[in-house]
């Protein structure tokens, strides 16, 4: 499980090093990345197959699950947000900080 977390760690390091890099796109993809690896886990020691290897599409999954909280359902929500033609977000959110949130949960349930 440490190769686990490790992975997870290495896309958010990545993230902060693309965001201070300016490039808020990359660590968007980074902390959706991050997620979905913490999804698989969660699900395969859940006894489920992940159904895809898609971040985006375990984001859409985990939303359904009755075991997530509310808060963190929309925490899924915000990172499967399409960006506008500017490439901006359409909501104020930090998506690497709610990425973190979201990880800490699943590894921990």
């Amino acid at each position: 499980m440490a190769n686990l977390a490790e992975e997870i760690q290495n896309e958010f390091d990545r993230a902060l090093k693309a965001r201070a890099n300016g490039n808020e796109g990359q660590a968007r993809v980074c902390a959706r990345r991050a997620a979905g690896i913490a999804i698989r886990e969660y699900l395969v020691r859940g006894g489920i197959r992940p159904p895809s290897r898609s971040a985006h599409d375990l984001l859409n999954l985990i939303k359904e699950q009755a075991a997530l909280p509310p808060d963190l359902k929309l925490v899924a929500d915000h990172l499967t947000l399409r960006v506008t033609e500017e490439f901006k977000l359409p909501i104020e959110a930090d998506l690497v900080a709610e990425s973190k949130l979201l990880c800490d949960w699943l590894s921990k349930n």
